[in-house]
């Protein structure tokens, strides 16, 4: 592999989600516009990233009339959690004038994930504004 070659901006957003989905043990990341089209993805061979952000458009949608309907202020991290207690976690961000959403599945409820997006999201904002 030539490391010479320039990196494509999605391919350098895929890297940063490669690198924290090894550090976490995400099987699967998603990075999606506000409306849920993805960006760039990460994903263990047998998990689907397409499915991932169609779920984050939806999460996106929900959040969006809650803050209609509530009165709610600006969301920054919405998380849904299964049985098995695996959790859908979906950091909402800015980026360069961007609504971005980071989606990571944790595939345990002990596992921490917060340091590992703050991080992902910075190098994701500071690529973006490049």
């Amino acid at each position: 592999m030539n490391n010479d070659l320039p990196r494509t901006g999605s391919a350098e957003l895929a890297e940063i989600l490669n690198t924290m989905n090894e550090k976490g043990d995400f099987p699967v990341s998603v990075l999606t516009d506000r409306d849920g089209f993805p960006i760039a993805s990460a994903a263990m061979a047998d998990q689907d990233s397409t499915k991932q952000a169609a779920v984050v458009a939806l999460l996106q949608k929900t959040a969006a009339q809650v803050r209609n309907q509530l009165g709610f202020g600006q969301t920054d991290e919405i998380t849904m959690f299964d049985m098995e207690g695996r959790k859908l976690v979906c950091r909402l961000f800015n980026a360069n004038g961007h609504e971005l959403v980071l989606a990571v599945m944790v595939a345990d409820k002990r596992q921490t994930y917060r340091r590992l997006t703050n991080i992902a999201v910075n190098n994701i904002k500071q690529a973006w504004s490049l």
